[in-house]
């Protein structure tokens, strides 16, 4: 495969990141490309550095385990006579070549907040906004590389079972779900606030 991160300019890949939910899984992708992506992302800023992001990569059988858990999580929540608008979605993901799980090592967290006491209040604030950054940056890393991406947030309905079924630390906190693949549709339009509503110069 063709390396296009690097025929893409940082604005083409930020303006060019859209949400793709419907992707799939041809042609494969080697687990291996698909880590130096991961580890071009780790490269993303955390409040201290203190690096609290954990990434588990699920791929194959397990990307597709995930997502009929995920499926037979919500069939008896969502009702029936809309629950095939809902699968259709998750097909859609499982369709594709990977899914990035995305954690907070609160262990990591408390241990900030003891090294730092006079900031401990704000650790676990900071904690998410690293993990937006940190899913922001594989985000846009797949999509210059050419992938469909999305990000869900199936939690905290899966945790259980996705910790026991993939051995993940208690402590891990599962933040959010990003199924990536090739595209299998075009986004619609994006709208905008105005620009003076948001950005103010002084």
């Amino acid at each position: 495969m063709a390396n296009q991160m690097e025929n893409r300019t940082l604005a083409e890949a930020i303006q060019g990141r859209r949400s793709i939910r419907n992707v799939t899984n041809s042609p494969k992708v080697e687990k291996e490309r698909i880590d130096e992506i991961v580890t071009l992302a780790l490269h993303a800023p955390s409040a201290f550095n203190m690096q609290s992001g954990r990434l588990v990569v699920l791929m194959d059988e397990s990307h597709e385990q995930l997502w009929d858990l995920v499926k037979e999580t919500l069939r008896p929540i969502v009702p029936a006579d809309s629950f095939g608008a809902t699968e259709a979605r998750l097909q859609g993901f499982r369709n594709g070549l990977g899914t990035v799980l995305f954690f907070e090592d609160q262990a990591t967290v408390e241990t900030m907040k003891e090294k730092a006491p006079s900031y401990k209040e704000h650790f676990h604030n900071w904690s998410q906004q690293g993990s937006g950054m940190l899913q922001y940056a594989l985000w846009l890393a797949l999509s210059a590389e050419g992938f469909g991406v999305s990000l869900q947030h199936y939690n905290p309905l899966i945790d259980n079972q996705v910790k026991e079924k993939w051995g993940i630390p208690q402590q891990w906190t599962l933040i959010g779900q990003m199924p990536f693949g090739w595209p299998a549709e075009q986004p619609g339009e994006r709208s905008f606030l105005p620009h003076d509503e948001v950005v103010k110069f002084y």
